[in-house]
């Protein structure tokens, strides 16, 4: 079931975006997925770092968005808290305010296997306005198999990323942005 909802999800990314597994093996895998965006990269980030607003609610430990917080400055988290938990999905590297958002973060189930995940998403000005691209490359030792999930995971991050992409076509800038 949960398969058939990812995949549903992948077919619904915006018609433009270009998704690409560009290296897949046991012990290492690179995902690369490009968005054109019609907002400008400083409205763009606004939406980047608040994925709160955006961040698809099956993709959280206690499945709602609204929990989820990013703090866009070195060392930052991107963490969610409830009544009854918390949890770290990443933490931030690098910031650089309308341009770059760097994050060393195994999600999911990537956590438990002490795997090591560096996203990195870059925000290009162009004539449509913005070109956002996600590279999402995930370390360990041959053992863990990395290849033989790479197509899902590939598939998770084009849905969480095809959901800021939706988000940050629409926003707009507001005063206490």
């Amino acid at each position: 079931m949960r398969t058939a909802i990812i995949l549903a999800a992948v077919l619904l990314l915006p018609s433009a975006a270009i998704a690409e597994l560009r290296h897949s093996a046991p012990d290492s895998v690179l995902i690369e997925h490009r968005y054109p965006l019609s907002a400008a990269p400083a409205i763009a980030w606004q939406a980047l770092v608040h994925p709160e607003r955006w961040w698809p609610e099956d993709h959280t430990w206690s499945g709602v968005r609204a929990n989820l917080e990013l703090v866009p400055a070195a060392g930052g988290c991107f963490c969610e808290k409830w009544a009854s938990g918390s949890a770290e999905h990443a933490r931030v590297l690098m910031a650089l305010d309308g341009q770059l958002l760097r994050l060393r973060g195994s999600f999911g189930p990537l956590q438990e296997m002490g795997v090591t995940g560096i996203l990195t998403v870059t925000l290009t000005p162009d004539e449509q306005g913005t070109e956002a691209k996600v590279t999402y490359r995930i370390s360990g030792d041959a053992s863990h198999q990395l290849d033989k999930f790479a197509a899902v995971v590939d598939q998770v991050i084009g849905q969480q990323f095809g959901e800021f992409a939706r988000h940050a076509g629409i926003v707009a800038p507001t005063p206490e942005e």
